[in-house]
């Protein structure tokens, strides 16, 4: 009885995020931070850091494989099935009611300010999230370089128009991670055979 009372408290946590969340999965990071840090107490900070990285870095929306993660972290399989469709749900119900009025919606002068509006909020939601997790990031000497050289590699990208896929970024900087660990790793057996 309890692990259902769990498994619709997750499904329901979901729903709301599907609900209540505009422009996509980055404006997201910040609702999800909020629910499963803050309120739920699902995960740790860093162990939410990790799979922002590992939700973005895998294919598919970055909110359903968060939501998928969550689910089989708490509930196990049927957690991570329940989590998943309920993050779904809301974004094809009502992308399946706009399509049928598709043509009359875009028309209203209404609906038009509305999503310049929600546009504005994206932005803040997006910003704020990106702030948050910057500072939650370990003030170790690899990842403040990686940060520094992904943001002005990013920078200079934009600035020059130089079309460079941010899947190259996450590729590089997931190289080098592995090799500071292997090299770490073979420091440490070093030491340990002069022992």
């Amino acid at each position: 009885m309890k692990k259902q009372k769990e498994l619709w408290n997750i499904f329901f946590t979901m729903l709301k995020i599907g609900l209540f969340t505009f422009g996509g999965g980055y404006a997201m990071i910040a609702l999800l931070e909020n629910e499963f840090i803050g309120k739920k107490h699902w995960i740790e900070k860093d162990e939410f850091l990790d799979m922002v990285a590992i939700a973005e870095s895998t294919p598919g929306p970055i909110a359903i494989n968060a939501a998928t993660y969550i689910g089989y972290k708490t509930f196990g399989i049927w957690g991570s099935l329940l989590a998943t469709l309920a993050i779904c749900i809301p974004s094809f119900v009502i992308i399946y009611a706009i399509s049928l009025f598709f043509d009359l919606f875009l028309s209203l002068t209404l609906v038009a300010y509305a999503f310049r509006g929600i546009q504005v909020g994206v932005i803040y939601l997006i910003g704020s999230a990106g702030l948050r997790m910057l500072k939650n990031v370990k003030k170790k000497p690899l990842p403040l370089l990686i940060l520094s050289v992904t943001l002005t590699g990013m920078l200079l990208c934009s600035i020059f128009a130089v079309n460079f896929s941010t899947i190259f970024y996450i590729l590089i900087s997931g190289a080098l991670g592995v090799a500071v660990y292997l090299c770490s790793l073979l420091r440490t057996r070093r030491e340990d055979v002069k022992k």
